[in-house]
């Protein structure tokens, strides 16, 4: 792993990456360790520290109630800045309701499988009937194609999403570093999955640390076992920066 700087400005996911994912998205709970470390971060880097997640911003915000923190949700299609203003990018509302429609109906005729509605994404989840992967991923394609380019597929740990096409998590860190607090600062980003590998780029580009979380083939520069691991080495490097200030 990198040493530690103080001039590091991070970028978080979340699933996978600070807390353990779980069957369903609504069964994810933060507890006050992890909630802790996140607003401390946020404390020592003066605030440039920023989730970065594919969850919609409203549903993050639920989660980490009462923190307010600058977020990229849905893979980079909304964003509040460090100042709290909100940024949503265009997306066609009616494409997305027309190709979401069959996405929909596959879900409820299978058991099992679950439909996410984020607002300016969705997204089918077949972690509990991963016997379903290819009919899944057929269903969600053919939903893309019928968009005519407006949509995209993302594909995630055991779930298939249709977004924005040209937005995602790198585009989303790639803004908050032209903007306060975090312009200047080098940008570390910790993630767990393929819809990480865009920000992992972005931030290799800006020449700051990319840090995957778990196994699998990556562009990242640096990796950490698991979401316990990630955040020992966040409070690590937490204290070990209050402690120099401190002196």
């Amino acid at each position: 792993m990198p040493p530690f700087a103080a001039n590091w400005a991070f970028f978080l996911d979340i699933d996978g990456t600070l807390l353990d994912i779980e069957g369903h998205p609504d069964d994810v709970r933060i507890e006050r360790p992890e909630a802790e470390l996140v607003a401390g971060l946020h404390r020592v880097t003066g605030g440039a520290l920023a989730l970065v997640s594919g969850r919609p911003l409203a549903g993050i915000d639920a989660l980490f109630h009462p923190l307010k923190l600058p977020i990229a949700g849905q893979h980079g299609a909304e964003r509040r800045d460090a100042r709290g203003k909100r940024h949503r990018h265009r997306f066609p509302v009616e494409a997305l309701h027309r190709a979401a429609a069959p996405v929909r109906k596959f879900v409820a005729r299978n058991e099992g499988l679950i439909f996410e509605d984020k607002g300016a994404s969705v997204a089918l989840h077949y972690r509990l009937a991963p016997q379903l992967q290819a009919a899944a991923r057929a269903v969600v394609e053919e939903a893309a194609k019928s968009s005519g380019g407006a949509l995209e597929i993302q594909t995630g740990k055991m779930v298939y999403e249709l977004k924005p096409s040209g937005v995602d998590k790198g585009s989303a860190i790639g803004e908050f570093m032209a903007e306060a607090p975090f312009a200047g600062r080098i940008p570390v980003f910790l993630g767990d999955d393929v819809t990480d590998e865009s920000g992992f780029r972005v931030v290799n580009g800006l020449g700051g640390h990319s840090v995957k979380i778990g196994e699998g083939e990556t562009a990242a520069r640096w990796r950490l076992g698991d979401p316990a691991a990630a955040k020992s080495w966040l409070g690590a490097w937490m204290n070990a920066v209050a402690c120099a200030r401190a002196g």
